[in-house]
């Protein structure tokens, strides 16, 4: 039976690549520093660092010689209750409590990307990664929905080797393979104890790019990455009792189409429209030696889109924003205490500096702005009664970054 100890990723690195979900869902988009202050807007096109090998790995054909590429992205989303009328049956009645605190905190994301030219038109190169993070864990271990939830964990890390062909001066191709690790944890409160789920697993999964220029001022790029199917395998335990457990988890591929532009010779501009599969992910149906939990998603299909800019200060200096919708794959009506999530709109601005042999730094800032949400999630606890969380949420999130780029 596999533990909540990854056998791949040592312990330090899977702390380190916990993530908090800023993105819908639970996607991360922050796997570079550079695009944040464009809110990503661009990030299949754009391939001025090794960080493409994510977006789009055919960008590689961009990057002559050798080119690295590492940073850190630091997530602070916040997700406060106000209780509008839970309550609970059987020997839930008179069900009380407070508003569990934020369930939100401080998380890193670091990512590191390098790529090499091993002749003319061939380039390969590796990324590391969290594409999937969630981190919710309400303060009050006794507030109203602790039926519904208490800590929820996802933590992904993604390793991303990659090879990309320059066909002709207006086209490039990519492919990536990726091997990618999860680790989840879920607890909640049950009239018979705590309940507890853990498990992990890896999953093999590709991404594959296209990179087209259509004129010395302007690019388009294409790329995709595949689902990843998992079979989570730990443990299942409420209060003292403990058995092991499994569930199958599919978590969405994705599709971008960017646009990157050279307006004038101190302006750029660019945009992203990306598309993520998140009807694959319906329901978490837990194995165990008593039968079957299952823990609802009901996601739908989403869309995002960005819009950003750079204007060329001076030969070191660039400044940049960017404006950002992200579309939420959860309903009113399927909305858990798990994943409070909603419509946001990201606003984003940042800076560049190129000190030339000293490398590229890059720093961006973007706040994510969520309208009040609101839940109505009924948990059953069979004869035992149930409980059901009514209220809103008020949901934001800071997003600050930081990366470091040089060629040699």
């Amino acid at each position: 039976m596999k533990t909540m100890t990854l056998r791949v990723v040592p312990a330090l690195l899977l702390a380190v690549f916990s993530g908090a979900a800023p993105a819908a869902g639970f996607q991360l988009w922050e796997q570079n520093a550079s695009g944040i202050a464009t809110a990503f807007a661009g990030s299949a096109a754009i391939a001025d660092n090794a960080s493409t090998i994510f977006f789009n790995p055919a960008g590689m054909t961009r990057l002559p010689g050798v080119q690295l590429s590492a940073g850190v992205t630091g997530v602070r989303p916040s997700f406060e209750f106000s209780n509008n009328g839970s309550s609970g049956t059987g020997v839930l009645s008179g069900l009380s409590g407070g508003n569990g605190g934020d369930a939100g905190s401080w998380h890193a994301v670091p990512n590191g990307y390098f790529s090499v030219q091993l002749a003319p038109d061939w380039f390969v190169g590796l990324g590391i990664s969290a594409p999937f993070g969630l981190s919710t864990d309400y303060e009050d271990s006794g507030w109203i929905g602790r039926y519904q939830a208490l800590k929820s964990e996802i933590t992904t890390v993604n390793y991303n080797p990659s090879v990309a062909y320059k066909l002709s001066d207006k086209v490039s191709l990519g492919l990536g393979i990726n091997y990618q690790t999860i680790d989840a944890e879920m607890t909640n409160a049950t009239p018979l104890g705590l309940y507890r789920v853990e498990g992990d697993d890896g999953a093999w999964g590709w991404n594959a790019g296209a990179l087209f220029t259509l004129s010395p001022a302007m690019r388009v790029g294409l790329s995709y990455r595949s689902s990843m199917n998992y079979t989570l395998e730990g443990t299942r335990s409420v209060g003292a009792a403990s058995s092991s457990a499994k569930a199958d988890l599919k978590l969405p591929d994705i599709f971008i189409l960017s646009v990157w532009q050279q307006v004038s010779d101190r302006w750029e501009a660019m945009g992203d429209l990306s598309y993520t599969n998140w009807s694959t992910l319906n329901s978490l149906n837990i194995q165990h030696a008593g039968g079957t939990d299952v823990e609802s998603f009901n996601y739908k299909d989403s869309w995002r889109i960005a819009w950003g800019a750079a204007y060329k200060a001076s030969d070191a200096w660039k400044l940049k924003f960017g404006i950002a919708y992200d579309q939420t794959p959860t309903r009113d009506g399927d909305r858990s205490a798990r994943v409070p999530d909603n419509n946001r709109w990201w606003f984003s601005f940042g800076g560049q500096w190129n000190g030339g042999a000293y490398g590229v730094i890059d720093a961006g800032y973007a706040y994510l702005y969520l309208k009040e949400t609101n839940i109505g999630q009924t948990r059953s606890f069979g004869p035992a009664g149930s409980s059901t969380l009514n209220g809103t949420y008020d949901s934001s999130a800071h997003v600050l970054g930081v990366q470091y780029s040089k060629g040699f």
